[in-house]
């Protein structure tokens, strides 16, 4: 009869470790989105926000008290070693007033004789930079498919919130670069925002 009550303790302390373990397991498959969400709503690593027209449009309405600022926005592109395509962007610097939209294009050319799909992933530095620069189109949000020899110019139309200014962290701050590094995809599928 004694064995009953360490059976019991046996058994509870079972599930706990249990408990424990699964509640570990659930953390590491949530961990990639929930920081992928802290990162887009802080801007956090150079993250930069995604904006809708409506959002544009407030914010060249707030850029009239921002008196003309300007920042130097710098373009870089890159490839992972298994991409064969050229990418590179078609104005290496801009100037663009704060609060107000601007396009900026890159160009990409597949030079394998094989039809490739890419994702391209992003960020801005410097980081803190990122929670005020927005983009609201841009070909980072769907895959690109070139066919072999293919050349296509891709738009990214954003602007820098006004926001910025009044950041201590941005003082000083003269130029934001806005990198990109396409990837390839095996599969093509279906992304969005």
């Amino acid at each position: 009869m004694a064995s009953q009550p360490l059976e019991a303790q046996n058994r509870k302390t079972m599930l706990i470790a249990f408990g424990i373990a699964a509640g570990m397991l659930g953390m590491g498959y949530a961990a990639v989105p929930l920081y992928d969400l802290f990162c887009r709503v802080t801007g956090f690593g150079g993250t930069t926000q995604v904006a809708s027209e409506a959002d544009a449009d407030l914010a060249a309405r707030m850029a009239a008290s921002a008196g003309g600022a300007t920042y130097s926005i710098r373009f870089d592109s890159n490839t992972a070693r298994d991409m064969p395509w050229d990418f590179t962007p078609v104005q290496r610097t801009d100037t663009v007033a704060i609060g107000q939209r601007d396009m900026a294009f890159y160009m990409a050319r597949n030079t394998s004789d094989e039809p490739i799909t890419g994702t391209a992933t992003f960020n801005v530095e410097p980081e803190q930079a990122g929670r005020y620069f927005h983009k609201i189109q841009c070909f980072c949000f769907i895959e690109q498919t070139l066919q072999p020899g293919e050349e296509i110019r891709m738009p990214v139309l954003y602007y820098v919130d006004p926001a910025a200014l009044d950041d201590r962290n941005m003082q000083g701050v003269e130029q934001i670069t806005l990198s990109y590094t396409f990837h390839r995809i095996d599969e093509p599928t279906e992304t969005g925002l």
